[in-house]
């Protein structure tokens, strides 16, 4: 079955993710230049991650929807495990967002500037002067009623296992005093993981995205910082498999 499978990711799969991924770009760049950026900055994004699951043969189950109400923003995080976890968040999360992501996407051809006309933000880390720029963007996008998605590892696992976070989400939250909301990925480790390199095949594995219950501030400064750092760490750790 694992070379079945192979065939089918190179003759019938790779072809239609390849016109698919183009096609989304395009809508996504032209429809947030002469239109919004707010919708197409998601949808078409979001309808592009259902596919690939669907067309990659990936079974995914999601639990934990009821524990978000659609007029509140958000900062979600959610553990690393993989390429796929994007797939897995934009198109079974359900909740326009926008993600921080590593500036070396904004080189990725087509995709690049598809993020970048969808509104999505770059985390600029060449000093504290373009890491204050990358924080006000998402300050602001957090102000105008938008949630955000990040990954607080600021990396990939390699190994499976959660990495230690980092407090950059937990400091917006905290300023702006939001809920944040804690998500589990199980499965996107074992499709396709960073340990494999950048180009390989895809195994087939059954995936799986828990939303857990929003934290809510308990006050502003350090402390609410680390009490939202620490509880949407044992939350995600409570939620993975083995």
């Amino acid at each position: 079955m694992k070379y079945l499978y192979r065939i089918y990711q190179l003759l019938i799969a790779a072809p239609l993710l390849i016109i698919i991924t183009i096609v989304t770009a395009l809508a996504t760049i032209i429809g947030s230049t002469i239109g919004s950026a707010h919708f197409w900055g998601y949808w078409p994004g979001h309808v592009w991650s259902r596919w690939f699951m669907r067309i990659l043969l990936l079974p995914v189950h999601t639990e934990g929807h009821e524990n978000i109400d659609h007029k509140t923003s958000y900062v979600f995080v959610a553990n690393h495990q993989g390429s796929f976890d994007i797939f897995l968040i934009y198109g079974y999360l359900g909740r326009n967002f926008k993600w921080m992501m590593k500036s070396e996407l904004r080189k990725a051809p087509l995709i690049g500037k598809a993020c970048e006309s969808a509104g999505h933000i770059f985390v600029d880390k060449r000093g504290p002067k373009a890491l204050q720029q990358t924080h006000d963007r998402a300050r602001e996008v957090l102000q105008h009623g938008t949630s955000l998605v990040v990954f607080p590892e600021g990396q990939r696992t390699l190994t499976g296992e959660m990495g230690p976070f980092f407090r950059g989400a937990y400091q917006l939250a905290d300023e702006l005093q939001l809920p944040v909301v804690p998500i589990t990925l199980n499965g996107p480790y074992h499709v396709l993981s960073r340990r494999r390199g950048p180009v390989n095949f895809v195994f087939w594995h059954p995936l799986s995205m828990t939303i857990h219950k929003p934290i809510a501030p308990i006050g502003k400064g350090p402390e609410n910082i680390k009490n939202a750092m620490d509880l949407s760490r044992e939350a995600i750790a409570s939620g993975l498999k083995d």
